[in-house]
């Protein structure tokens, strides 16, 4: 698997996600996803007074805001998600780890079935349409920042 992620030009923080929840369970994807839900970090107090609705993820049931931001050229991503959304966390958290610190290209490299190769052991394709609408708002941002950077 690790050849053909690489060859395809898959960013190994994403690999390492894809091939973990590869060899998971259904049972030990959900305590995985917990695991996850737990490390995702409060949002920073600069974003609160913004207007979350400029950045919530509209096609998501929860009320989820994910805001972007460029700093030298490197893509940081934080989220205000309720915590009784662990499985939004969850994502939100495994993609931010592997995201943050990277230039935007990183994140433009997140495969287009991230989220039923991490998720669909269980069950939620109900839930799927807004979990890629934040892998998709990810990387709008990162598109944004790449144009606004002049590449």
């Amino acid at each position: 698997m690790s050849d053909a992620i690489q060859s395809a030009g898959i960013p190994p923080g994403i690999e390492k996600i894809l091939r973990r929840f590869a060899t998971l369970t259904p049972d030990l994807t959900r305590q995985a996803l917990v695991q996850y839900s737990n490390k995702l970090p409060p949002l920073p107090e600069r974003f609160r007074g913004l207007d979350p609705a400029q950045y919530r993820v509209t096609e998501c049931q929860t009320p989820v805001a994910i805001f972007p931001e460029v700093v030298d050229g490197k893509m940081h991503f934080h989220a205000d998600v309720p915590q009784g959304a662990p499985t939004i966390r969850a994502l939100l958290a495994m993609l931010f780890d592997a995201l943050n610190g990277q230039p935007p290209e990183t994140t433009l490299a997140i495969p287009q079935d991230f989220v039923p190769k991490v998720m669909g052991k269980i069950g939620l394709a109900t839930r799927e349409v807004g979990l890629t609408a934040m892998v998709e708002r990810l990387k709008r941002a990162a598109r944004q920042a790449r144009e606004e950077a002049g590449e």
